[in-house]
């Protein structure tokens, strides 16, 4: 699915990876779900006119198992250096295990929207996501030598190593899971903290660090293209209020 010219989405918006085209070369933005490489991945790079031989990097968000997919498979057998937050590169080689703040784990998460998105990512191997072997790793603030130059923003919360890439020249960043458009437990949709972070008190805070930034497109791990502004996003994120805190009137 074509976002914006040399933006392009793979998935139907439950898990989202973005390729970023630039000078005919292409940028992976997270890996997704392993199943993605055999079908949808070549699909969309066929839709931009590339194909595989493009591929000069793979950046991940974070290193959450739905972020990781194909990584490892797309390093291995293609060579393509696998870039994460240093923060987040002993859990994306499989050294420790991602933690989950219990205030988004309720009993009441069992729901038909998390049904469906457990029935999405299971055929398409969101249960088996081999660990990265090598990873190379980038700092905050840091503008990454790959197509489409992104700068890094850290945004730590949801992981440690949580980090956005602003696309100045796409007018774009995407945030991976500092916030969604569709919350995968309960179904919502708009601009709003996605679930199964580490701490989403500290995910809250930290979108300060987007302040300022002026982007008309903000891509999220989950969800559908915001159009509407990274400023808007971040008011409509705020206006649900603070985690563990009541909502003020």
């Amino acid at each position: 699915m074509e976002i914006a010219p040399g933006i392009r989405r793979l998935g139907n918006g439950l898990v989202n990876v973005y390729l970023l085209e630039e000078a005919g070369s292409v940028t992976i933005v997270d890996a997704g779900l392993s199943g993605y490489y055999t079908h949808e991945l070549p699909a969309e790079l066929a839709a931009m006119g590339r194909t595989l031989a493009d591929v000069k990097a793979v950046v991940l968000t974070h290193a959450h198992s739905d972020h990781i997919g194909f990584a490892e498979r797309i390093r291995r057998e293609r060579q393509v250096p696998i870039r994460v937050h240093e923060a987040d590169a002993a859990l994306a080689r499989g050294e420790v295990k991602a933690t989950r703040d219990p205030a988004g784990m309720k009993a009441s998460s069992i729901r038909p929207a998390l049904l469906g998105f457990l029935l999405y990512g299971l055929p398409r191997g969101g249960m088996r996501v081999p660990p990265i072997l090598e990873v190379a790793t980038y700092g905050d603030g840091a503008t990454l030598d790959v197509p489409g130059s992104p700068r890094v923003v850290l945004v730590p919360g949801h992981t440690a190593g949580m980090a956005a890439l602003v696309v100045a020249s796409k007018d774009a960043v995407f945030v991976g899971d500092a916030f969604a458009t569709r919350d995968v437990i309960t179904g919502a949709t708009g601009p709003r903290l996605a679930p199964f972070g580490a701490d989403l008190g500290q995910a809250f805070d930290s979108l300060s660090r987007l302040d300022g930034i002026e982007a008309d497109l903000a891509l999220p791990g989950h969800g559908q293209p915001w159009t509407g502004g990274l400023a808007e996003a971040l008011a409509r994120v705020r206006s649900l209020g603070r985690p563990g805190r009541a909502k003020a009137a």
